[in-house]
């Protein structure tokens, strides 16, 4: 077996493209050997800023003789289709063979393909990696590059190293011929290095200042940093982004510690963090309080004779010129009010249906003070939750943010402090986008809480009103991530959200208008985060009819959803839901609607349903309780009566469950009814001679499917 080497060297590989330029040349290396039966074992795939390498061991010496098949025309086809079958397949007439097929004589031409050699197989595969190599951008360069048909590469290709154990692997691709000899670091090592195989590959370089492996380099960036703000006392502000960016700037890394001046302290720790990472790919560090020290850590490509001071000098100057800009922009908007910054937001355009930025903010007010006005936000002034509103947004326009949008929110919230505003104020301000990505962390201040949910709703409404919706993967408007924040918002609170009451306020003309279809949207991201959490698919269904059943309440829906499957789960809940499918099926077999048919009249395919209008259920469980508290015209079976008893008992508790949201009580009642359900079908005959019985034993069943109905859908649960 053989191990193969390749190394392709170029000018500065962007470092945000290396991790996907490993995973192109393992993909199209694999493609090649695959479309050529080379059959190879372990692969390795490495980069640096001036390299890609890979090493794939376990490779044979030559690809195995294969015999292929190939069916050509019909014994006494015309003379022209069988020479051009045997063309094609490069085989004479003579060497044909006339096989059956289905009752037909037919010529199969015999194709013998011997094995090549890898290296033969290697000599066509590198060129066409490399040509067909997919980078973000490319460019061509040299004379060629005036053809559309010449060489694009990330940077100019300037080497090429292709060996098969000790063997060179010839080839050549845009003008670039294959050869052993490969380039140390750029200032730490001159002339040319011969790579003898893949064994010696790493130690060469290495003696050359270059690490090859980007793990490594990133392990000695993530120690080595680490180690340099301990030594100053400090702690390092951990960033495994910027361990892998930087691994991605340098051959050999050197990790430094600098300093720069105290003063620029007074600039919000976030902006200083902000700047040292995107501008300059710094490490900042934290004193033993916990509070950022004027130290920052950056990654020298050199091992410097000085130790590094130099480097270090000319680092703190470029930072302290970035900090200067910040704390320019800092102390500039200071000078204007959030509320003047904030009449600047007329200029800017939401979207082009739903108007301005301000026309924005103005419906957030309105809708946060209502939230907050109705108790739907318990405990929060409406005052302030208007007045953190009409301020969320006005650091849009600021220099800071005009540099660092990833700072929105959070300046609007420094700028509101050192302005005076209450501190509810701008804490909402702060983190009123809260939350954002899945473990971001969820607010639960009031006013924050109130202008959060405000803002996010306020975004569902205004893009279904104008049918902006997802589309499969395509959500331009982040609207799904919009409505698991309002979920999240809402459980971490306990809150009673009644979305289509909000959707009437936010129109304003009494209507719901898309209020419906965000209800229904809601319900279903619920859905799909229940289902992500472990809650089976039916017991979701089961829980909320995710759109027909519009009551808003999401926390509601999760704690039943979460016992129901607890319920399932047991020897009463599977039997109990047996029981139910089979009285459900016996009144649709009949016919039967029950009471709550005979209230409806309205001949819909589910009556049912009808049970979660409130106003509607309300007639039917008093109908219903004076139905069953008449006398019979006949004496009970005993396991007829065992039923009604159970019922009768079952039915008030479960109620009360559902009242109070003891969920888990309410599972508890219904299992008081297996027993009785499965005695009833066992002794019972429904469809008895007697039309009275026979009427009063399906009306018996409609009374324990709605009793069961009410706690959960049955109907839709799987089994």
């Amino acid at each position: 077996m053989s191990d193969f080497l390749l190394e392709l060297r170029c000018e500065e590989i962007p470092a945000r493209m290396q991790a996907g330029a490993r995973a192109e040349l393992q993909k199209l290396f694999a493609r090649e050997m695959d479309a050529a039966g080379v059959s190879v074992g372990e692969v390795q795939v490495f980069s640096t800023p001036r390299r890609l390498a890979l090493i794939a061991t376990g490779l044979p010496q030559a690809t195995e003789a294969v015999c292929e098949e190939a069916k050509g025309p019909p014994v006494g086809a015309p003379d022209a289709a069988v020479d051009g079958f045997c063309n094609k397949n490069g085989v004479t007439r003579d060497q044909l063979e006339e096989r059956d097929v289905k009752g037909r004589a037919t010529w199969f031409a015999v194709i013998e393909k011997p094995g090549r050699a890898t290296s033969e197989v290697l000599a066509a595969a590198i060129p066409a990696i490399i040509r067909d190599f997919s980078w973000p951008k490319s460019m061509r360069w040299g004379a060629d590059s005036l053809s559309t048909e010449s060489l694009r590469w990330v940077r100019p290709l300037s080497g090429i190293v292709a060996l098969l154990d000790d063997e060179l692997v010839a080839c050549e691709v845009g003008g670039i011929a294959s050869g052993r000899v490969t380039r140390g670091h750029r200032f730490h090592s001159s002339g040319d290095i011969e790579i003898a195989n893949a064994d010696d590959y790493a130690a060469k370089l290495r003696a050359a200042h270059v690490i090859v492996d980007h793990e490594e380099r990133q392990n000695i960036i993530r120690e080595g940093a680490a180690k340099a703000a301990a030594e100053a006392g400090l702690t390092l502000v951990a960033d495994e982004g910027l361990v892998v960016e930087n691994a991605g700037l340098t051959e050999w890394p050197v990790p430094l510690l600098g300093r720069f001046d105290e003063a620029f302290l007074d600039v919000p720790p976030e902006v200083i963090q902000l700047t040292a990472r995107v501008n300059q790919k710094y490490f900042v560090c934290e004193d033993s309080a916990g509070k950022l020290a004027n130290a920052f850590v950056c990654t020298a490509n050199i091992v410097a004779s000085d130790g590094g001071a130099a480097i270090v000098d000319g680092n703190r100057k470029v930072l302290a010129a970035r900090l200067s800009d910040a704390r320019f922009f800092w102390e500039l908007d200071q000078k204007t009010p959030l509320a003047v910054h904030a009449e600047k937001l007329a200029r800017i355009t939401f979207h082009e249906k739903l108007g301005t930025v301000a026309d924005k903010v103005e419906r957030v007010a309105k809708l946060a003070e209502w939230l907050a006005t109705e108790g739907v936000v318990s405990n929060c002034d409406p005052a302030l939750a208007r007045q953190a509103a009409e301020l969320c947004k006005a650091d849009l326009v600021t220099e800071m943010v005009g540099e660092f949008p990833e700072l929105q929110g959070l300046m609007g919230g420094y700028y509101a402090e050192k302005e005076g505003q209450q501190p509810e104020v701008a804490d909402a301000i702060r983190d009123h986008y809260k939350p954002v990505g899945q473990g971001d962390e969820v607010p639960t201040a009031p006013v924050t809480v109130a202008v959060s949910l405000a803002d996010k709703l306020d975004t569902l409404f205004a893009f279904f009103g104008i049918n902006e919706l997802p589309t499969g993967s395509k959500d331009p408007f982040a609207l799904r991530r919009a409505a698991i924040a309002v979920i999240r918002l809402i459980e971490r609170n306990s809150m009673r959200v009644l979305v289509s009451e909000i959707a009437r306020l936010w129109k304003g003309d009494g209507t719901v208008g898309s209020g419906l279809q965000v209800e229904a949207f809601l319900h279903d991201r619920l859905g799909v985060m229940m289902r992500d959490g472990g809650v089976r698919y039916d017991v979701v269904q089961a829980s909320t009819d995710l759109g027909t059943r519009l009551d808003g309440d999401i926390w509601r829906v999760r704690r039943r959803a979460q016992a129901l499957q607890e319920f399932m789960t047991t020897e009463d809940g599977t039997n109990l839901l047996a029981g139910y499918k089979r009285a459900a099926n016996i009144l649709k077999k009949e016919d039967w609607h029950g009471i709550e048919g005979e209230i409806a009249q309205t001949g819909e395919e589910d009556p049912l349903a009808l049970v979660d209008d409130p106003d509607m259920k309300a007639v039917i469980d008093a109908k219903m309780s004076e139905r069953h508290a008449s006398e019979l015209s006949y004496t009970p079976e005993k396991a007829e009566k065992a039923l009604i008893d159970a019922l009768d008992a079952a039915e008030p508790k479960a109620s009360q469950a559902i009242a109070a949201e003891d969920f888990g009580a309410a599972m508890a009642a219904l299992a008081s009814l297996r027993a009785p359900i499965d005695a009833f079908f066992e002794e019972v005959t429904v469809n008895d001679t007697d039309g009275t019985k026979r009427s009063a034993r399906l009306d018996l069943l409609a009374r324990f499917r709605v009793a069961v109905h009410n706690v959960a859908d049955f109907s839709r649960i799987e089994g």
